[in-house]
């Protein structure tokens, strides 16, 4: 399995991405420029995120215009596994590869902390190998993180259970007081009907590392690596 870490301007994330897939699962991962249309043969591509999900000209909205995006529609049409954290999330509902869209956050204000998260559908690469009872403590850095979809869109993701994060509390209680930027049913990230398409507002990869104390990040990629090596 090779890993591609796609690089938008003024993204940070992607350094941080490239390290827990290379340094800490030891896996074969590779950057790839966002004005490139050559996946250099990779399997899983990650659209990365960071300072630009301020609303800046790196936002998702511009991203989805990046020529790299063209051959990841194409990734995905194939059944290629794409996960799209933060403003990749955001590339990914503007270019249709996923349901719904990210706006602004209810406060109106960028926010970065730690939050909690609590896995919706058990059944996806991302989620398979988590425990469903447990709140995970993963960081946000946004302003447009509040997802959001029409009441037909909201249905057809519930009922096909594409839903693969909710915010809740420390206690995995569902609440509005969890829910830090106003999404729809607490959503925090989703995946599509294909299950091959991932999208997640928080940020996994700023949690796998000892160095961090906090581990709860890693678990999402470890979920990953054991569907892909089954």
């Amino acid at each position: 399995m090779k890993f591609g870490v796609v690089v938008f301007p003024e993204s940070n994330c992607d350094q941080d991405i490239l390290y827990t897939l290379t340094e800490i699962l030891h896996q074969e991962a590779v950057p790839i420029w966002h004005k490139e249309q050559d996946l250099q043969g990779c399997d899983f591509i990650f659209l990365s995120g960071g300072i630009s999900d301020d609303g800046s000209l790196g936002n998702g909205a511009i991203s989805r215009l990046s020529p790299v995006m063209s051959a990841v529609g194409e990734h995905a049409k194939k059944g290629g596994y794409i996960m799209g954290i933060s403003k990749g999330f955001q590339a990914l509902c503007e270019a249709g590869l996923l349901p719904g869209t990210l706006l602004q956050n209810e406060s109106g204000r960028f926010i970065c902390k730690n939050i909690f998260i609590k896995a919706g559908a058990v059944n996806t690469i991302v989620t398979s190998g988590l425990d469903s009872q447990k709140a995970y403590k993963i960081p946000i850095a946004h302003s447009k993180g509040r997802y959001f979809a029409s009441p037909d869109v909201l249905k057809s993701i519930e009922d096909n259970d594409q839903v693969i994060f909710r915010y809740c509390n420390e206690k995995g209680e569902y609440m509005e007081s969890a829910n830090p930027n106003g999404s729809l049913a607490n959503i925090a990230g989703i995946i599509s009907k294909e299950k091959n398409v991932i999208g997640m507002m928080p940020h996994p990869e700023r949690a796998a590392d000892f160095e961090l104390e906090n581990l709860d990040g890693r678990e999402l990629f470890d979920s990953i690596l054991a569907v892909i090596n089954a």
